[in-house]
């Protein structure tokens, strides 16, 4: 389902800012963000080292793990792809549920696509 940027809710927005934010500031591939049940939200970008590679929505996801979430509202993800990765999306799912939606966005921060985690 294609998603009109303009009629995103104010919280989805922000995410997608941060996740957008983290790609141009790291210099990094991909940037994402999540929001968990309370609210918070958890950023990171694409993590490539030799011993551990991550997309970056699976850090955002490992971040709001070790910061305690335990269950996500919303993700988004900064990407060329046209679309999460079903590695991102079982993330997600893991924590999130089925039903949390993934915004996909392009660089520019126009969301291109809105996907559900299962």
């Amino acid at each position: 389902m294609i998603a009109d940027s303009s009629a995103l809710d104010p919280e989805d927005r922000k995410i997608v800012t941060l996740a957008r934010s983290v790609r141009a500031r790291n210099g990094v591939p991909e940037g994402a963000a999540v929001r968990d049940e309370t609210g918070r939200t958890y950023v990171a970008g694409t993590v490539a080292l030799d011993s551990l590679k991550l997309s970056a929505l699976q850090a955002a996801v490992a971040m709001a793990v070790a910061s305690g979430a335990t269950s996500l509202e919303a993700a988004a993800v900064v990407t060329e792809a046209e679309t999460a990765s079903a590695e991102d999306r079982a993330a997600v799912r893991d924590l999130g549920g089925a039903e949390t939606p993934v915004l996909v966005a392009g660089f520019d921060g126009v969301v291109r696509l809105t996907v559900s985690a299962g």
